[in-house]
């Protein structure tokens, strides 16, 4: 599953933004999605991959300081294996 990569984010997150308030739970089969304050701005199911950590936290910085937030649109490629 995505246990992993949901617990690495979380740490990463509460790392740099302790007051956040971090969850999260199984969704549809294949999905990897985060939200902000309600708002979708990542989802695997949509871009085929998993998210880039830094585009992550730079999105969490905006909603943190305020600002609008837009939906993170470039993910990591899906691993392969031949």
């Amino acid at each position: 599953g995505y246990e992993p990569r949901y617990q690495e984010l979380k740490r990463v997150v509460i790392a740099e933004f302790p007051d956040a308030e971090v969850s999260g739970f199984v969704g549809r089969q294949g999905s990897f999605e985060i939200e902000i304050n309600g708002q979708l701005i990542f989802s695997k199911l949509e871009t085929s991959g998993f998210p880039y950590e830094d585009d992550v936290m730079e999105t969490i910085q905006k909603a943190y300081d305020g600002k609008p937030v837009e939906k993170i649109t470039k993910s990591r490629p899906p691993c392969v294996i031949l």
